[in-house]
């Protein structure tokens, strides 16, 4: 039962990406909170959905470009994460849902080369046939979603359970190995948005953020 809960979320939020709505539910902190309730650990849920905020504020999905497809990230990382409770169990399953994350972009790419086949030729198509093939595009993009979903976290929840106990660092050297790929992200970011002297405002409420989110790790 959590499976299929985990894969209609995956198929759900994957649509809020592009096809539907954009409401911005599919964004980690957002999909983090629902994968968290699914497995009955909102605590992980909410952390994962966080630091995974963090590491894909680089990437913007703009045009055609392909990027990371977060909301199968994070269920993805949530749900491997939740898997055993070992320390290694976190990075671990960030891990996978980040590659999962780059899976996604890849269907996504892929979705939308066949969504050029399924429009009708402009020779005046009937009103039904756009509909049809907008309709269609919509169903894959969710069944696309649900079905990365579900494979990512039968993957990744047996990995994460295979190699969990064998993770070499301690728990502080952990949680610093994390904030360190965050740190690299937001320094990213910083630049992105012009540097450190144009938002140097946002750059210092940023690191007390990052400081009281250490403190609470």
């Amino acid at each position: 039962m959590e499976l299929a809960l985990l894969t209609l979320a995956g198929g759900v939020l994957a649509l809020d990406g592009t096809s539907v709505g954009q409401f911005m539910v599919s964004r980690p902190l957002v999909a983090g909170a629902v994968a968290g309730w699914i497995v009955g650990d909102p605590g992980t849920g909410l952390l994962v959905g966080a630091l995974l905020e963090l590491y894909l504020l680089v990437s913007f999905p703009s045009g055609g470009a392909r990027y990371p497809e977060g909301a199968t990230a994070t269920v993805v990382a949530v749900a491997s994460a939740s898997a055993v409770p070992a320390s290694g169990a976190l990075p671990l399953g960030i891990a996978v849902g980040l590659v999962c994350g780059q899976l996604g972009g890849f269907t996504v790419s892929a979705l939308r080369r066949l969504n050029d086949r399924l429009v009708p030729e402009p020779d005046g198509p009937r009103p039904e046939r756009l509909a049809a093939a907008h309709v269609g595009a919509i169903a894959l993009d969710g069944l696309r979603g649900a079905l990365l979903t579900m494979l990512c976290v039968l993957g990744g929840r047996w990995a994460v359970g295979h190699a969990a106990d064998a993770w070499p660092l301690q728990p502080s050297d952990t949680r610093g190995l994390i904030l360190v790929g965050g740190a690299v992200s937001a320094g990213v970011l910083l630049r992105t948005l012009g540097g450190y002297r144009r938002i140097r405002m946002l750059f210092v409420v940023g690191m007390a953020v990052a400081l009281i989110g250490a403190r609470l790790l």
